[in-house]
């Protein structure tokens, strides 16, 4: 298993009272495995810290402001391709059906494409296959994590680590603290850009066709059914929470 994949994933969920008990175990495998380097450890384990430390109430406001609200900033990787269009629902299918050929099972209320439900997928798979299919939605982590970095906003350090982990450029320095602007509609701004994901036996994802392997419930904690998860439990679904 690849840990880090594991516990950077368990950092886009929910932070509920089951990920901020987690936190400690989440930075000591981070440390342990040392995938990612110091700098991008560091960075990661500042959103920890500010996870651990600040009013629980206000850091699951604020990750609904951020990734249940925000299109660019949106966790569910279809968002990013397909936007509201049918072509979604062909690809969730078809995503689900990679996860359960391989024996990982989501619950009946949960998306594919959820990326914290992506991470723990590829942290049961060969880091080769792993990598390969960072790299093929790394143009997505790169705008989130650049958006993030934009709003200063310390999810952005696990972006930062997942371009790592793919061997990818990491995020560009940008204008911090700049004013957030009315996202424009997903479709439109990816409409032009065919994506592909996926391991050798690669399903080409475009505006009009495909799969992905991006998955988990929405805004909740990735809850992949495999090997025992660690770290934390399911949280609310999205509508739970509003």
């Amino acid at each position: 298993m690849t840990i880090t994949l594991k516990a950077l994933g368990a950092l886009l969920t929910y932070p509920g009272p089951a990920l901020r008990q987690a936190l400690p175990e989440i930075g000591a495998a981070l440390e342990a495995e040392g995938l990612v380097g110091r700098k991008a450890r560091q960075a990661v384990g500042g959103l920890a810290d500010e996870l651990a430390a600040g009013d629980p109430l206000e850091m699951e406001e604020r990750y609904v402001g951020i990734f249940d609200r925000g299109r660019r900033t949106s966790l569910h990787l279809f968002e990013h391709v397909h936007g509201d269009s049918r072509d979604r629902g062909q690809a969730m299918v078809d995503l689900r059906g990679v996860y359960e050929r391989a024996g990982f099972h989501l619950a009946a209320n949960e998306l594919p494409d959820f990326l914290p439900a992506v991470l723990e997928y590829l942290s049961h798979r060969p880091l080769a296959e792993a990598r390969e299919m960072l790299v093929d939605c790394a143009h997505i982590l790169r705008l989130v994590g650049e958006t993030l970095a934009e709003r200063d906003s310390r999810y952005a350090a696990v972006f930062a680590a997942l371009l790592e982990i793919a061997g990818e450029p990491g995020l560009k320095p940008g204008r911090s603290g700049v004013p957030i602007e009315e996202d424009k509609p997903i479709d439109e701004e990816w409409a032009e850009e065919p994506v592909i994901f996926g391991p050798s036996a690669r399903m080409t994802l475009s505006t009009t066709a495909g799969a992905q392997p991006c998955g988990g419930g929405p805004g909740g904690t990735p809850t992949v059914r495999g090997p025992q998860s660690s770290f934390v439990s399911p949280a609310p679904t999205t509508g739970a929470r509003r």
